[in-house]
């Protein structure tokens, strides 16, 4: 195994179990690994800290363990069922619940940097962020067959889009596994008793944004008797919590021509031919402006990352700012906002500071009723506080 040394002083964040090595902390490194090539990292003085999947990129070694070799024993076996535990005992995996879809694998959150695993109603869903991930895409199916046995339908690898390699990899989406005559790429799955369908080659990430299902549960809690605008709604989940919840009627927006599609098919295939919805395919962005003052009094803005890198953190944080001053100023009196940000490198603090500054400017008083986050199945490694991605708020607004 390769061997990489820390230079002095540099090793305090593995101390504390922080499952990256950056390039800038490597003093040497002894051999010639290739990407994806499983190392072990010392630090100067040559103690033994951790072993992991090395990459070349600012973050140069994703930890695996901080005990030797992962190898060394039925590490994905045992690492698959450590996670797919922790779903069973936030009750998520059980064969009498009313969800059957869920995250059975969040990288760092479950030990396995690099790495998504969702599961739609026994079909998993991968994607490798990390070359030694995608190296390993075959023996992390194996292991989901090991370990679901016959609920398992398929694993299907999508990859493609999220690997930050190119050269030398095969990078195709498609099937590591499927059970002999299973042909599906969308399935119906179950959420909190509504259904959803999901399409995992030709949908965005994994097929459906699981991360959103219990602030998707507070959205029908509130939605009762409102007019409703899901703002960047992609296939429809808050649309159809909102529906569910009694809402007099919802808008739902998005530019994608394919997502609204899924939106009507989600809402007819919960409520039949529904005249409480309607479909906007266009820019959020637009629609938000230009309607009417008041005639929303719940609204959901929900935007993709708007930074997904430190380089453009300023600009995400004014474009946070000037979406939400223009959601608090058009919803209703006594209206409710659900806002979001997905971006990792924008913290909740930031994020509070820059919907502060949106409700400021438009001189409207609100109230933060609630704040918002991933759930369960989404887990951050008390280590790793960067895998708390996804921040909310919930505000009144007069």
């Amino acid at each position: 195994m390769t061997k990489l040394y820390l230079k002095k002083g540099r090793d305090e964040s593995l101390r504390r179990f922080h499952p990256w090595v950056f390039s800038g902390a490597i003093s040497q490194i002894v051999g010639q690994p290739a990407e994806g090539d499983v190392v072990a990292v010392y630090s100067a003085e040559g103690e033994f800290l951790a072993s992991g999947h090395y990459q070349i990129g600012s973050i140069a070694v994703r930890v695996l363990s901080f005990c030797g070799d992962p190898f060394a024993s039925d590490f994905w076996f045992n690492a698959i069922s450590a996670a797919l535990e922790v779903r069973r005992s936030v009750g998520l995996a059980c064969a009498d619940s009313a969800t059957n879809c869920y995250r059975l694998v969040h990288g760092e959150g479950d030990g396995l940097p690099g790495l998504i695993v969702d599961f739609y109603d026994g079909v998993c869903v991968m994607q490798a962020h990390s070359a030694g991930m995608f190296r390993s895409r075959r023996m992390i199916a194996d292991a989901l067959l090991a370990v679901y046995g016959d609920e398992l339908k398929a694993v299907y690898d999508k990859s493609s889009g999220t690997a930050p390699f190119k050269a030398g990899l095969d990078l195709v989406d498609g099937y590591l596994y499927k059970r002999e005559g299973y042909a599906a790429d969308t399935v119906s799955v179950m959420e909190n008793g509504h259904s959803f369908l999901v399409n995992w080659s030709e949908g965005q990430k994994t097929g459906f944004f699981l991360d959103q299902r219990e602030n998707r549960a507070l959205v029908e809690r509130y939605a009762s008797g409102r007019n409703v605008l899901n703002l960047f709604c992609y296939t429809g989940g808050f649309s159809v919590y909102a529906l569910a919840g009694g809402a007099s009627h919802v808008d739902s927006v998005d530019s994608s021509a394919k997502a609204m599609a899924m939106v009507d098919r989600n809402v007819a295939l919960n409520f039949g031919d529904c005249g409480k919805h309607t479909s906007f395919c266009c820019d959020a962005i637009d629609f938000l402006g230009k309607c009417e003052e008041g005639k929303y009094d719940l609204m959901i803005v929900d935007p993709p990352a708007f930074a997904k890198h430190r380089g453009v953190l300023k600009n995400a944080l004014r474009a946070y700012q000037r979406l939400n001053a223009a959601a608090i100023s058009k919803v209703a009196r006594g209206g409710l906002v659900f806002t979001f940000s997905c971006s990792q490198v924008v913290d909740k603090e930031m994020f509070a500071l820059a919907v502060f500054s949106a409700a400021a400017s438009t001189g409207r008083r609100v109230r933060i009723l609630d704040r918002l986050c991933q759930p369960a199945d989404h887990s951050v490694n008390i280590y790793h506080p960067e895998g708390e991605y996804l921040k909310g708020l919930l505000l009144y607004v007069e």
